[in-house]
């Protein structure tokens, strides 16, 4: 029908009138249709002399079926502020997420939160993420399932709408930072459970200790640090140790010091779970709820030991 795609018949006339050499604008005022349609539809298919009827109505189904072009990228406006060239903005973010997957983030889940970070507002919903970043929507959900994980956005409904938006709070990098003082305090509670396991006497104990010292020390230095009136009773419990010279349960500690037994638990907790407060010494478990102080082997040689070892006051070994 004129106005719409041709058809199968409209082709047949097409060649026919070409097979006459009718020129185009006859052709086209026979079919009611515009002579760039019929101009373009020779063009395409072969040309004046090559064009076949049938071969041209399959070449258009073929066409058809042909997924379409890509969404076209989003205007200017959409990503960038008055004043700003798009395309910096846009290899900006794209370095930026580079940079993120270097440190081992996702690709997409790197290039939404960029996308996001680069936003005045800070704040985007999925749509406009599809259409910014020419992904599916499957793509961005999981990206943003994964940024949330790590608490780096956040959700909220758009004012007066069921619109959801997804947002980068300014104090990210702060929430980030406390997570990861989360993540690295578990790493050192988990080592601490080995080190009581294995014994820091063997070899795998030794590793895990070594291993809890690490990340108790760097979960430490991440949140601050104990305040100064646990840090002091951690170096009188220290202090107590090495004036007895022998190992001591919780009991005695708390009974010679005067010391309630909450407030020399906190002392003994904040020693293991800290050991920088103590350094270079380290409080040690010899028994069950028994303590003892030793010196930290990693300021110690082997040789250094073997040799000091020699010079040890008759005692036990903790």
């Amino acid at each position: 029908m004129p106005g719409g795609r041709l058809t199968h018949g409209d082709r047949q006339d097409i060649a026919s009138g070409l097979a006459e050499e009718i020129g185009y604008a006859e052709i086209a005022r026979r079919l009611g249709r515009p002579t760039s349609t019929i101009s373009r539809e020779v063009a395409r298919n072969g040309g004046p002399d090559g064009y076949r009827a049938d071969r041209a109505h399959q070449a258009t189904e073929r066409r058809s079926r042909r997924p379409g072009p890509p969404p076209r990228p989003e205007s200017p406006a959409a990503i960038s502020a008055d004043g700003r060239d798009p395309e910096a903005v846009r290899v900006f973010a794209e370095e930026f997420a580079g940079l993120m997957v270097q440190t081992g983030l996702p690709r997409m889940v790197a290039r939404v939160f960029a996308r996001l970070f680069t936003t005045d507002s800070g704040r985007l919903g999925s749509a406009e993420l599809v259409r910014q970043l020419r992904v599916s929507p499957a793509s961005v959900s999981k990206a943003i399932g994964y940024l949330e994980g790590l608490e780096l956005i956040r959700r909220e409904r758009a004012p007066g709408t069921r619109r959801e938006l997804y947002v980068i709070d300014d104090d990210v990098w702060i929430r980030s930072w406390t997570t990861s003082a989360r993540t690295t305090e578990m790493w050192a509670q988990a080592a601490r459970r080995g080190v009581d396991l294995f014994d820091a006497g063997t070899p795998a104990g030794a590793r895990l200790d070594q291993m809890r010292q690490f990340f108790a020390g760097l979960s430490d230095n991440m949140s601050g640090g104990p305040d100064a009136a646990l840090a002091a009773d951690v170096l009188t419990v220290l202090a107590a140790l090495v004036h007895t010279g022998a190992p001591l349960t919780a009991e005695q500690l708390a009974t010679a010091l005067g010391w309630p037994p909450d407030r020399l638990a906190d002392a003994l907790r904040a020693a293991e779970e800290q050991p920088d407060v103590s350094c270079p010494v380290a409080l040690r478990r010899t028994a069950a709820d028994t303590y003892a102080v030793a010196a930290r082997p990693e300021w110690l040689t082997p040789p250094q030991r073997e040799a000091l070892g020699r010079h040890r006051l008759p005692g036990p070994r903790v």
